[in-house]
């Protein structure tokens, strides 16, 4: 059973007595006890909820990525992904996998309850807000959810400050959470100066300002980071170079400030700094091709194709970034349409695709962990792979993609009629998702646990 368990997680075995020699309830490495299953599954849940209702209400209006982005309700569809889903998964997997990558414990699961419900409860009413356009709600709701994220970074910053040294896990850990912690806060000023019309810069170039912040210094800072540990852990490999690995989240850092204040002031240097954080990612690729070249685990994983799928859609992103950055870029139709497709495929495509993977080797893991731990040796349990549909997993994969293709063509070509059937196709593939998930969170709520075949005897006749 130990071999089903990723390379840093397995469980201790009394090999004589064949049980557990601790029943405990949460995942541990090396004696290091992670967040309790229930509170990241929490996350989860609403993460995934968060993602079918984005998808349902794109299918109903197509027409929103038909046209310009700076509107009402695309603006509330994209905070319910990118809060409802993006955030909660992320925050989910953060809970669980800070501690277990850099052996410590977790400062408090009292706070992630209560940061849970903030967080919870402030992106569901900023959702609404935005979607009726009544600034002082998102606000009221806007500081909700800051809270939440202040108890988020309180957190994790504490459970950091026990790790001694610095790595570049826990360096890129600790960037991810000053970018967010930025973000939200920039994303309150956005509000505050929409209600008071104080603030002396473009409303637009605020806006990508914000939105860059968010994309690039939390959601990629945290793919990056947490792919130096988890690639090598689920391929069988290890980090090749950590000189690399430091340069890569150092670049990221440096291109990022220098974009939050080009893409702001609107200055003709935004060009620069994405090529600083291109740069960034040029190291991460090389890294991560040098860890899957000395991986031991030869076949990878459908968990693990959706991931590095999702990071090959960065060399297109990257294209898109240089070519909008340029400041004499003409502003037509297409150009403009060109920023919609630039934040599906960011979202939808790079961050998505890679939540989705990550999720299918995370979630079966803590679900298996939770239910069938204790019982291993006395009865049969089932494998990981036995708790999802593998051909629905391949099912959604390729509709997945086939749909990101389409939506991004659509989208550029303002086609309602096309963004309508590729979204259909997505909801399809993100419906197969959801099937999958609950399948695994069944074993959670029935495990499926039998007994092992009794041995018998057959009596010799003499001869």
């Amino acid at each position: 059973m130990e071999a089903l368990l990723p390379q840093s997680a397995v469980i201790e075995l009394n090999p004589a007595a064949r049980r557990p020699l601790r029943p405990a309830a949460t995942p541990s490495l090396a004696g290091v006890q992670a967040a309790s299953v229930r509170l990241p599954l929490c996350f989860v849940v609403a993460g995934v909820l968060s993602l079918l209702v984005s998808a349902g209400f794109l299918l109903a209006h197509p027409d929103l990525l038909a046209m310009y982005h700076y509107t009402p309700h695309l603006i509330a569809i994209t905070h319910l992904f990118v809060l409802g889903f993006i955030c909660s998964i992320v925050m989910g997997a953060m809970y669980q996998l800070v501690p277990v990558t850099l052996e410590t414990q977790l400062f408090s699961e009292r706070l992630v309850k209560w940061q849970f419900a903030a967080h919870v409860i402030g992106f569901t009413g900023m959702v609404w807000s935005f979607w009726s356009f009544n600034m002082a709600q998102v606000g009221a709701f806007g500081s909700l959810l800051t809270l939440g994220v202040g108890l988020f970074v309180f957190n994790l910053t504490r459970t950091l400050a026990k790790v001694q040294g610095w790595n570049p896990i826990k360096f890129g850990i600790a960037s991810a959470l000053l970018w967010l912690a930025v973000t939200v806060l920039a994303g309150l000023f956005l509000t505050t100066s929409k209600c008071w019309s104080f603030s002396s810069f473009q409303p637009l170039a605020a806006m990508h300002a914000h939105a860059h912040l968010g994309v690039v210094g939390v959601f990629v800072m945290i793919i990056v980071t947490v792919s130096y540990k988890l690639v090598p852990m689920f391929t069988l490999s290890k980090l090749q170079n950590e000189r690399r690995a430091w340069w890569s989240i150092a670049l990221l850092d440096l291109g990022l400030a220098g974009a939050f204040a080009a893409i702001l002031v609107q200055s003709p240097l935004k060009p620069l700094a994405t090529l600083v954080i291109i740069a960034g990612l040029v190291l991460y690729g090389a890294e991560i091709r040098a860890i899957l070249r000395a991986r031991n685990r030869r076949a990878l994983d459908w968990g693990m194709r959706y991931f590095l799928t999702a990071l090959v859609l960065l060399v297109p992103l990257s294209v898109l970034a240089l070519a909008l950055s340029w400041s004499r870029l003409p502003v037509t139709t297409f150009t403009m349409q060109l920023e919609n497709v630039y934040g599906l495929l960011a979202l939808a495509g790079l961050v998505g695709l890679a939540i989705l993977g990550m999720l299918y080797k995370i979630v079966p893991f803590l679900v298996w962990f939770h239910s069938y731990s204790r019982h291993i040796g006395r009865a049969k349990v089932p494998a990981l792979a036995e708790m999802y549909s593998v051909p629905l997993q391949i099912a959604g994969y390729w509709s997945f993609l086939v749909s990101l293709g389409g939506l991004c063509v659509a989208t550029a070509a303002s086609d309602e009629p096309g963004i309508r059937w590729a979204g259909s196709l997505l909801a399809l593939s993100l419906v197969i998702f959801a099937v999958n998930m609950g399948k695994i969170l069944l074993h959670f709520i029935r495990p499926r646990i039998a007994a092992f075949a009794s041995k018998t005897t057959t009596p010799v006749k003499n001869l």
